[in-house]
């Protein structure tokens, strides 16, 4: 039996779209755990849907003060996603009159949302239908629910200012308002926490990224292993024998490339970017993506993807590449240059000061909803949000 909600706070909101928290599977899950706990904080009476294995009936638990409302679902299969994205937007529209939808892929369901009169905000994520792993079927579909997500959610989140362009062509733009991902600001990270990896402080590349042609790893993987380096390369995700994509990347690696799995441990992680001597970043589609922010806020030297995307949020804390051949020479330069490394540290937690703090976005965040729920009007200026404004963090 579905729970019975009760009016605990006059701001009331849910967030749907992601498998749920504690984060343990990517970006957006990551942001709906800080989002939900900051408004919690703020005196909001928050659900996040949880996708949880198995069977049976809709449950709620509470979780550092945020309602998980735990929804059981057969497999991790794309029409067993879809029948919890339902069975999720289904229970909203009973039991919230707010709503936040995380990614548009399923946007057709959120009509169900409208109308039931509901008032919605939805993050629109990057151009996912671009990507080119999809088939085109799917590519289809995901374009026919950036349609559909941008006509019927109240108000659009774009984390990109060209995700905010590409968005005007299918609705007014004064829905659109543009802010972007945020991280924490580490102060330091346990570097004992290296030694799983066999790698020491400073003296190691990084990669984090899903193992998908977009993404371009096979091209720094292979830039890589054009030469011996001076420290190895750690790439972080799952690569899975059978996948073609997957093979040919290991089978590119030399001997310095270390490919260590998909881990979610988040101070194991943290250590792994504060310590890293550069990060590579080789996303060419979307918007602001997660990882890279991260990688900023840890005051990451960075070598990124040569496109508007990268361009915008790295400005000028990364060097840029376009082919293997580019990337390999960013290497070069910066694991064989200290003041360039020290130069591009000190612009990445800058940029990241300036832009992209969790406060700064979270507090975006609440605004919007205060804005699209109606809330502004009744909560004036005893709404509790302030500006501000970190001071950067630069490594020893």
């Amino acid at each position: 039996m579905s729970p019975q909600y009760g009016p605990t706070s006059p701001r009331r909101v849910c967030i749907l779209g992601t498998r749920g928290i504690p984060a343990r599977h990517g970006g957006f899950e990551t942001f709906a755990e800080g989002l939900a706990i900051h408004l919690v904080e703020r005196g909001w009476d928050v659900g996040v849907y949880c996708q949880e294995d198995g069977y049976g009936p809709i449950r709620e638990e509470l979780w550092n003060g945020v309602r998980r409302i735990i929804v059981p679902s057969r497999d991790d299969s794309a029409v067993a996603s879809m029948a919890f994205d339902l069975r999720c937007i289904l229970h909203a529209r009973k039991a919230f009159q707010n709503c936040i939808t995380l990614g548009y892929n399923t946007a057709i369901f959120n009509v169900l949302l409208k109308m039931s009169g509901k008032s919605t905000i939805m993050n629109m994520d990057g151009i996912e239908w671009a990507r080119a792993k999809w088939s085109p079927p799917a590519r289809a579909w995901l374009w026919a629910n950036e349609w559909i997500g941008a006509r019927v959610s109240d108000r659009l989140v774009a984390d990109h200012p060209e995700i905010a362009r590409h968005l005007e062509r299918h609705t007014n733009p004064t829905k659109i308002q543009t802010i972007a991902y945020g991280a924490d600001t580490p102060t330091t990270a346990n570097p004992d926490l290296l030694e799983e990896f066999d790698v020491r402080p400073g003296k190691y590349a990084l990669v984090i990224a899903r193992p998908v042609p977009e993404n371009s790893i096979l091209e720094i993987v292979r830039a890589y292993a054009r030469e011996p380096r001076s420290a190895p390369l750690v790439v972080l995700g799952t690569y899975h024998p059978g996948v073609p994509y997957h093979e040919e990347v290991l089978a590119s690696a030399s001997p310095q490339v270390r490919f260590v799995g998909a881990i979610y441990d988040k101070a194991r992680i943290q250590s792994l970017r504060w310590h890293a001597s550069v990060y590579l970043h080789g996303h060419q589609v979307g918007g602001t993506n997660p990882s890279l922010i991260e990688a900023m806020s840890c005051g990451n030297p960075v070598i990124a993807h040569d496109n508007r995307f990268n361009r915008w949020v790295a400005s000028d804390a990364a060097l840029y590449f376009k082919s293997e051949q580019e990337c390999s020479s960013c290497l070069d330069l910066v694991l064989r240059d200290d003041s360039l490394r020290k130069r591009l540290s000190a612009n990445a937690a800058k940029r990241h000061a300036e832009a992209f703090t969790l406060s700064r976005i979270h507090e975006a965040y609440e605004r919007l909803c205060l804005q699209t729920f109606g809330y502004e009007a009744r909560a004036g200026q005893g709404s509790g949000i302030h500006r501000i404004t970190p001071q950067a963090t630069t490594r020893p």
